[in-house]
């Protein structure tokens, strides 16, 4: 009879608890939501995740977040993410949130405007509150990046955390624990220690502020390598298998070059230590994503056990690497933001990104990453894409870098009238051509090198920012070679109707041209996007079982008819295959009939001709005379 009655006292109580903690909470005041302040934050968050649930890709996280005071209080989710360049956070895969203080319920509302923040009224006399929730990877690419395998897993700070407004990231302390699955192993640009756990191991990260947390990510994984490439530069390699991970020494030296040489570049270094993230599978999401200590590197198997054939995807980690000193260290003055609400402007991208692209080829040639010759295959293919384009006649160049903001990274119909993130590729002819005349105006004495050096080789060992304008670019060029650069640069950027800007190329030794055999690398690029690309024949580019995926503007195909989403299922009364379509084009060339398709739109199959009669062509760099010229010098190692 005790027993019962203590049983049944234990029932009331749990029913009072519950009912106390499920009656309707206040709803919170929702007011303005306070700007950021360069002050310090009133205590140290603590970031509690468990990253165990491989199986169905949960994220569980307890937040404790000490408070100052009663009254209102704005939290903010991740929303415009640096190296993203547009309001990326993936705020619709939170859930379960739930706000305590002192283990009552906090109510919160959603701002009516800023769907990324959240109203709360702190109770009189809490001390902290407490935060529960959890981060829902995708479990199929539909749904996004999958960022949890049964193998490994992506872990991004920002993507599973809430920090307060009204302050600089930078002044608010976090220190931050995650518990792996056992056996695991995590790398990350920020030291932890490892402990053993009942439910796996458990990493306490060194404190740190929010703002280098978000730029820290982590991967994690059950086979795992590290590569010592110097000192101070580590390939944390995790795969599906450990087949995988199994390097040639020939491909770490590269490796090991590429940092020697970027040195040697950039005449400094802004990281303490830096972590190529770096993860080979079919399964986990790839990525390419800069961080100031680190970069989250994703690539598709055969990266060192098909070397012959992965050239296209071996430009990833010199890339990545350049954003430390482009980007991170050196950043746009539109484009710094003292938090991840305020919005970032990317007028400046064909700097940030565009000369990284142009640095990231020029030392993938220089460590031996990548060949001389495969990567002036690589600038070919670049030319030919921006040459045949026709929206240059329209969008100039600075406006392309909207197009993150603008289109979200979303496929697009037509790209070669559209534009896309051309900032990129566009950007390195412009820095090409910058280069050339560097070297005329000298008469061979300066080039690109002496650029870099002077604009990112400051403040050695600092990884802090120091940010520039259009001024500053134009200013560091003039220190080098007097020359009219603002308006060198102003012209390149706004333009429109002009031709593609690959006369940097010329100026350096080498011209682009069209034969009727592909390179190595364009056959290689065709094999990594499982494609048959003849852009620059049909303007077709083909997938998997015919299916149309690239149409370019005004090409003979456009002029067809045809259109992206619509598959061939026949060439000339033959079934479709790449090579019946290859052969009809060659055949073209002496016949003046016309190509014949069949092409299969939802449940409609209609026939199509295309009356071209060029041949097949392919885009490659042809030496303009003899000896060494511009190019040459600026593609060997130092």
């Amino acid at each position: 009879m005790i027993r019962m009655l203590s049983l049944t006292a234990m029932l009331l109580a749990s029913t009072a608890a519950y009912a106390e903690n499920s009656k309707p909470q206040p709803v919170p005041h929702v007011d303005t939501i306070p700007a950021a302040q360069d002050t310090p934050y009133p205590g140290t968050i603590t970031l509690t995740i468990d990253a165990t649930d491989t199986r169905q890709g949960i994220f569980r996280v307890k937040e404790n977040i000490p408070v100052a005071q009663a009254g209102p209080m704005v939290l903010l989710f991740p929303k415009w993410l640096p190296g993203n360049h547009w309001a990326s956070g993936q705020i619709e895969k939170l859930a379960g949130l739930k706000i305590t203080a002192g283990g009552k319920p906090v109510a919160w509302m959603r701002d009516p405007v800023d769907v990324f923040a959240f109203h709360i009224d702190i109770p009189a006399g809490a001390a902290a509150i407490d935060i529960d929730l959890q981060f829902l990877s995708a479990t199929a690419p539909a749904q996004g990046r999958v960022a949890v395998t049964q193998n490994m897993l992506s872990l991004q700070w920002n993507s599973m955390s809430l920090y307060p407004a009204g302050y600089f990231t930078r002044q608010i302390p976090v220190q931050a624990n995650v518990t792996y699955p056992a056996g695991w192993t995590a790398a990350s640009a920020l030291t932890a220690t490892a402990t053993p756990t009942a439910t796996g191991t458990t990493y306490a990260y060194e404190k740190t502020n929010y703002e280098v947390l978000v730029d820290s990510p982590v991967v994690a994984g059950r086979y795992y390598k590290a590569f010592a490439l110097s000192p101070r530069v580590t390939i944390d390699a995790f795969a599906d298998t450990p087949v995988q991970l199994v390097a040639k020494d020939f491909q770490i030296d590269a490796h090991k070059k590429l940092v020697d040489q970027a040195v040697k570049l950039f005449g400094a270094q802004h990281y303490d230590n830096y972590h190529f993230l770096f993860t080979i599978s079919e399964e986990l999401g790839g990525i390419g994503l800069e961080h100031h200590r680190s970069s989250e590197d994703g690539v598709k198997l055969g990266y060192f056990t098909e070397w012959e054939t992965s050239m296209p995807s071996r430009n990833l980690l010199p890339h990545e690497y350049v954003h430390s000193w482009d980007g991170k260290f050196r950043r746009g003055a539109d484009l710094w933001t003292p938090d991840f609400r305020t919005p970032m402007r990317d007028s400046l991208l064909w700097v940030y990104e565009g000369q990284t692209q142009f640095w990231g080829y020029v030392l993938q040639a220089r460590s031996g990453i990548v060949s001389k010759a495969d990567t002036l295959d690589a600038y070919a293919m670049i030319m030919a894409n921006l040459d045949t384009a026709q929206a240059r006649q329209w969008r100039p160049l600075v406006d392309t870098t909207n197009d993150p903001i603008i289109a979200a990274r979303k496929p697009k119909a037509w790209t070669s009238w559209q534009r896309s993130e051309d900032y990129y590729n566009e950007g390195l002819l412009i820095w090409m051509e910058i280069d050339s005349i560097l070297r005329k105006q000298t008469k061979g004495k300066k080039s690109m090198d002496d650029f870099a050096r002077a604009f990112f080789g400051i403040n050695d060992g600092d990884w802090g920012q120091v940010t520039y304008t259009l001024d500053d670019v134009a200013a560091t060029l003039n220190s080098i070679a007097p020359y009219d650069w603002k308006a060198f640069l102003t012209t390149r950027i706004t333009e429109t109707g002009a031709p593609a800007p690959i006369s940097g190329f010329a100026a350096n030794g080498y011209k682009l041209i069209y034969t009727e055999i592909p390179t190595a690398y364009f056959r290689a690029n065709e094999k990594g996007r499982t494609n048959t690309d003849l852009s620059y024949s049909l303007g077709l580019v083909m997938g998997k079982g015919g299916e149309i995926s690239s149409v370019t503007w005004n090409s003979p195909a456009f002029a067809a008819g045809l259109t992206v989403g619509s598959a061939i299922t026949a060439v000339n009364g033959f079934a479709y295959t790449p090579e019946k379509l290859k052969e009809a084009i060659t055949a073209a060339k002496v016949s003046t009939a016309p190509i014949e398709l069949l092409v299969k739109s939802d449940e409609r199959i209609e026939r199509f001709t295309i009356d071209y009669h060029g041949g097949l062509r392919y885009p490659r760099l042809e030496k303009i005379g003899t000896g060494e010229g511009g190019l040459d010098r600026l593609l060997a190692a130092k």
